[in-house]
């Protein structure tokens, strides 16, 4: 079932550009970029049971890696793609051994951590990433060696989606494979688990490694999307929305995840933009309804089923007589 949502989902998306302007599409493109850091988020805290707000480090890393590599004249995107992704996981191979021998309030302290120092190295490191002013003068990305750049905002809009359904795609099935079992046998029974032979540390690290992999295809697709970067975009607020979406479309969904990502950026970007300054309290407001509302957030909602009914029995073509008492002397 969730197979042909996301199908669907995609589908429709696809076919935005045809009926919507083409400067909404700039405020569309953005979605997919933080919609997988969300689903990152779902598999680390929703399926490994390791809550984070750091997942901005890794966007980081694969938002930077791209920019660096367009700068130079590398415009392929699955080029970019892999490094992007590979960059992050990386950066996660090496500061992850911390986070998994952590749990609970410590694990949410130690990526908070590791992402605050991630946004200021990609202030003060100006002479890689421009510091505050950002990067920005990469060339627009190319589909394949020889194709055409994605100039126009309708085609970097359906690039995005497309990488999104599919990375997305191969994360349900990996998550309906045995390793996504044993991610949540890891967190739900670790002592069972450790007891059992299973290296609990490693899975977890594994999961940081998933996560910050589409992070970092996340950060490959903000840069395709704005053709700049800079720490205003990599920082604590990144996090928090992301984590934001995952509650509100469901912990333990990826769609979920992109759906409440898409919420959250429209909440943002088009209410805030009618009562300025209030941007923060409604997000806030936001979170606090998801929280009570929608404990399984959107992704747990099951909409009410009619009742059978129960046909009524056959007639008896010889129906039996009712039997009374018999008579007493």
């Amino acid at each position: 079932m969730a197979g042909w949502a996301l199908l669907l989902t995609s589908l429709a998306l696809f076919a935005v550009p045809a009926f919507v302007e083409e400067s909404t599409l700039g405020l569309l493109t953005p979605i997919p970029a933080l919609g997988l850091v969300a689903v990152g988020v779902t598999v680390l805290t929703g399926r490994a049971g390791l809550p984070t707000l750091g997942q901005a480090a890794p966007y980081a890393v694969g938002a930077y890696t791209t920019a660096l590599l367009g700068r130079a004249g590398v415009d392929v995107g699955p080029v970019q793609i892999a490094a992007a992704a590979s960059a992050a996981a990386l950066f996660a191979l090496l500061t992850g051994p911390i986070v998994a021998r952590a749990r609970g309030v410590t694990t949410l302290m130690i990526t908070l951590a590791l992402g605050e120092l991630t946004a200021t190295a990609a202030a003060r490191w100006s002479s890689v990433t421009g510091g505050t002013d950002g990067l920005s003068g990469m060339a627009p990305v190319r589909v394949l060696w020889g194709t055409t750049p994605l100039t126009g905002d309708p085609a970097v809009y359906r690039y995005a989606i497309t990488v999104a359904a599919l990375t997305v795609t191969a994360t349900v099935l990996a998550l309906r494979s045995p390793l996504g079992v044993l991610l949540a046998g890891c967190r739900d029974h670790e002592a069972r688990m450790r007891a059992s032979g299973h290296q609990v540390t490693r899975v977890f690290l594994g999961a940081q490694v998933w996560a910050a992999a589409l992070a970092g295809v996340g950060g490959h697709l903000l840069v395709t999307a704005q053709r700049y970067v800079s720490p205003a975009d990599v920082g604590f607020t990144t996090s928090s929305l992301c984590l934001l979406a995952a509650v509100l479309g469901g912990m333990a969904s990826p769609l979920g995840a992109l759906v409440g990502t898409a919420l959250v950026l429209l909440t943002r970007d088009q209410l805030a933009a009618r009562w300025p300054g209030h941007g923060p309290l409604l997000l806030g407001a936001l979170f606090i309804a998801a929280v009570y509302l929608l404990p399984r957030g959107l992704a747990g909602i099951r909409l009410p089923r009619r009742p059978l009914r129960r046909r009524p029995a056959a007639s008896s073509p010889h129906p039996t007589r009712p039997r009374f008492p018999e008579a007493g002397p």
